[in-house]
């Protein structure tokens, strides 16, 4: 299904229609407001984080992995176990460490012997084999057990010992990041971050926020988070999302605004001066998702060229890097994608 107007009216607009297109539209509503009550299960427990779970929520209805990034004590890991729960998902937690070892992670072969002393080997799942892993600071294990999920991130399966395990569906890896110690810390190499789908920056909550915060989790009772959703439903979810057509003027946003971050094709003086290595394909195709799965969770049947220029920082801001004298220079690179985004005409 394709459609060349990005502004194509809401599901509950549609649905009076009779045919196929209607069915499939009263289907997409559906889910979208199943998702929606997830979306609030979540700020309920997750408060002054608006922004953050939008963005979470629309990496794993995309399909894909999350790289958040903030300092102690903003509820990333609160966040992780909410969204599990919620979701209905088997979570998991790995504290990566610099003696982490890829088998800690992956699991392991060990030789066994049976009551006739016949010997043989048995595979051990490591923690890795759920739906919701949480790498918490993964920039503090060694590159070699960073490189244990690579694998796993693109093709869902892992290989030990000559054999490959399949890891349950839906698996989404969510790991944490604090961008100020970087004392005794490995960064991530590019083809790793790449495979994020999104790095969702976390901020410090407004007055507002903390003020609430301190006020409903220091008492006797705590918000707890309740499933709406089950993997079944996500992965329904997830489908839907590939099913949203995408207008016309969408996909030119989208190639322009990923062609204009590379040195080598864009006409943006400061991105040729600044930028040593800019987005690949794999960026445009992280953007196509988000933008449908953005549309789904406010409700929208198709994505608009305001959904590329939301999710413009979230999606290309790992997947870019500034050289020395640009750093050197103060310069940043949200700056530069805002730069972008300018460049984009709305219809």
């Amino acid at each position: 299904m394709s459609a060349t107007d990005p502004s194509m009216p809401r599901a509950r607009e549609i649905t009076t229609k009779t045919g196929p297109e209607a069915a499939a539209a009263a289907a997409i509503e559906q889910i979208a407001q199943r998702v929606s009550a997830a979306h609030d299960a979540v700020a309920r427990v997750i408060i002054g984080q608006q922004a953050v779970i939008e963005e979470c929520m629309i990496t794993l209805l995309a399909g894909g992995h999350v790289l958040l990034v903030g300092v102690p004590g903003l509820a990333k890991t609160r966040l992780v176990q909410t969204l599990g729960a919620v979701l209905g998902l088997d979570d998991r937690r790995v504290q990566f460490t610099p003696d982490l070892m890829p088998a800690d992670i992956l699991g392991s072969e060990v030789l066994e012997e049976d009551a006739q002393r016949h010997r043989f080997f048995r595979f051990i799942h490591g923690p890795i084999f759920c739906q919701l892993l949480m790498a918490d600071e993964i920039n503090r294990a060694s590159p070699r057990t960073q490189s244990a999920l690579l694998q796993a991130m693109q093709e869902g399966r892992v290989s030990i010992g000559g054999s490959y395990h399949d890891l349950p569906r839906p698996f989404h890896v969510l790991a944490t990041q604090n961008p100020i110690e970087q004392e005794g810390t490995y960064p991530l190499p590019e083809a790793q971050l790449d495979r994020f789908l999104m790095q969702v920056d976390i901020g410090y909550p407004d007055l507002a926020a903390e003020r609430e915060i301190i006020l409903r989790t220091t008492g006797a009772e705590e918000e707890a988070p309740r499933a709406v959703l089950t993997a079944t439903d996500l992965m329904a979810a997830q489908r839907a999302v590939r099913q949203i057509p995408v207008g016309d003027s969408v996909v030119d946003a989208i190639l322009k605004l990923v062609r204009a971050g590379r040195p080598e094709t864009t006409e943006i003086p400061a991105v040729k001066e600044q930028v040593v290595w800019g987005p690949g394909p794999r960026a445009s195709q992280a953007l196509m998702l988000a933008v449908r799965a953005r549309a789904l969770l406010q409700g929208r049947l198709s994505p608009s060229v305001d959904d590329v220029i939301a999710l413009a920082r979230p999606v290309l801001q790992h997947r870019m890097a500034l050289n020395f004298a640009a750093r050197a220079d103060g310069r940043s690179l949200p700056a530069l994608i805002d730069t972008l985004c300018t460049r984009i005409d709305r219809p």
